[in-house]
């Protein structure tokens, strides 16, 4: 029973870092996640991994592909399926101005964070981002080595 008690964790906090590395955020959005069996349970874990996660609004729904959500090791024949698509949950204004963001060039919506909140359910925040260019991603190199040298020295 302890043991149980350490592999579930009561603030779940699970960030894509490469995403931030990757695109310039836009916009952000909270959105609830249509989970099925045991998935909030591997959630609660930390068992998620977003890294090439992707949303695409499909008839009116927004829906979250390729973010894998490892099987519970108790679940049985109940299990969920890894690798399923699986529908957020969206205000209509939201999903209006998400629809309307994607109508630009090289605009996607990608999942940043997955959490739960104090109520006891999943969410994920989803940004509008835009891709960034080399030289974009050198100056946010530049940036952050100059801040850790200045942490360093004392200032």
């Amino acid at each position: 029973m302890a043991k149980e008690k350490d592999r579930i964790k009561k603030h779940v906090n699970i960030v894509n870092r490469r995403a931030s590395f990757e695109y310039q955020f836009l916009d952000k959005y909270t959105a609830g996640v249509m989970l099925k069996g045991t998935e909030i349970k591997s959630i609660r874990e930390g068992k998620v991994n977003m890294q090439d996660g992707y949303c695409v609004i499909h008839n009116g729904e927004m829906w979250l592909h390729n973010v894998h959500i490892s099987t519970y090791t108790e679940g049985t024949h109940y299990n969920h399926e890894p690798m399923r698509t699986r529908k957020l949950l969206l205000n209509k204004s939201e999903l209006k101005k998400l629809e309307k963001g994607l109508q630009e060039q090289g605009v996607t919506v990608i999942p940043i964070r997955v959490f739960i909140n104090d109520r006891g359910f999943a969410k994920v925040e989803v940004a509008l981002a835009r891709g960034k260019k080399l030289h974009d991603k050198r100056e946010d190199i530049k940036a952050k080595d100059v801040k850790r040298e200045l942490d360093r020295s004392g200032f």
